[in-house]
């Protein structure tokens, strides 16, 4: 589409565009005629700005109002238009200093990674990636009472995560005891998903040197961390930025059902897909993407990689939709970037 446009009217759109997105408020012919800068009369520019209303470019949100772009005619801007900044040096420098110090664990380090974008960016930081799996030390289950149990599993870097699973009526603590000691061994040293096949193929082919009710134990136990419907870890930081600029009651009730959206992890497993397709940065404006459609915002993602180049997750920026654009992309990039050199 905007190749159809003449030189006169590819340079008011821009114009237009550009003053949304450092003002947020519609943009008059009079206003135009003193940004251009070339003899336009406000006549001239305001057939140009019907012109591009036609096309579905621009809108009106009053009758006496100027122009704003539509979501299409954002989408046209930042694909045709939009020119990316340079990092200054103090933001290149605070975007390197979260990972400067030794000894983070990776959740410690995206999460601080949010935190410096959302701080830079003024927009919400937001990093999604795959639970690590770290490797096990030992397993134990200890009795709750009738039908329940604790399953504790110990990393071998001290970490402890437990949870409460469903075991056979009338077990004994021999039998609870037993599964312990068979989880440990077929654990020890390596992470849950490496053992469980293992451990899943021996109860059925009948080979492990377990009693019946012991081997129900194990097979709860393996339900349960492998149904862990939340095996992709979200970090979102910043989020009353988004709140920022609101100022009709509608608006903010769409940001508070992203934020519910988010809180219950809905849809994540599509921002990892979006991870998953991205070669760079990736914008999406408004309905763009489904999650973030009803609030109006804009999700600005890149994937970061490790060092064999597999993409493990993704990190940006949730954001008004007349974000500067050309700002926030370069720190997005060099933040994804900067992550990539730290995972192993």
């Amino acid at each position: 589409m905007i190749q159809e446009l003449n030189e006169r009217s590819r340079q008011i759109f821009r114009t237009i565009v550009e003053s949304y997105l450092e003002t947020g408020e519609p943009v008059g012919s009079r206003t135009l005629a003193q940004r251009l800068g070339i003899a336009l009369s406000p006549a001239s520019i305001r057939n140009v700005m019907q012109d591009l209303e036609h096309a579905g470019l621009l809108y009106s949100p009053h009758a006496s109002a100027g122009r704003m772009p539509t979501q299409a005619g954002l989408r046209i801007f930042v694909d045709s238009f939009l020119e990316l900044g340079n990092l200054t040096e103090d933001e290149r420098r605070s975007i390197e200093a979260y990972g400067a110090a030794a000894g983070k664990s990776v959740e410690e380090l995206l999460t601080e990674a949010t935190k410096q974008l959302s701080g830079l960016s003024q927009c919400a930081g937001l990093v999604v990636a795959p639970k690590t799996d770290k490797a096990l030390s030992h397993v134990e289950f200890v009795y709750l009472g009738p039908g329940r149990a604790l399953a504790v599993l110990v990393s071998e870097d001290g970490s402890v995560e437990n949870r409460i699973v469903e075991v056979p009526a009338g077990l004994t603590p021999s039998a609870l005891q037993e599964a312990s000691n068979y989880m440990s061994a077929r654990l020890g040293g390596r992470t849950m998903a490496e053992g469980r096949s293992r451990i899943l193929r021996e109860i059925d082919e009948r080979r492990a040197e377990l009693d019946l009710l012991a081997a129900k134990v194990v097979e709860a136990g393996l339900a349960t961390w492998a149904g862990d419907e939340e095996r992709n870890m979200l970090i979102v930081s910043g989020r009353a930025r988004l709140l920022d600029d609101l100022t009709a009651l509608a608006d903010l009730e769409r940001v508070r059902q992203l934020f519910d959206d988010l809180e219950s992890k809905r849809d994540v497993l599509q921002l990892m897909e979006l991870a998953q397709d991205a070669d760079g940065v990736r914008i999406f404006i408004g309905s763009e993407n489904k999650l973030f459609s009803l609030s109006g915002s804009s999700l600005i993602v890149a994937p970061f990689r490790r060092k064999d180049e597999r993409i493990v997750g993704m990190i940006g920026v949730i954001a008004p939709t007349r974000v500067n654009y050309g700002r926030v992309v370069p720190m997005v990039d060099y933040t994804a970037r900067m992550i990539g050199r730290l995972m192993t």
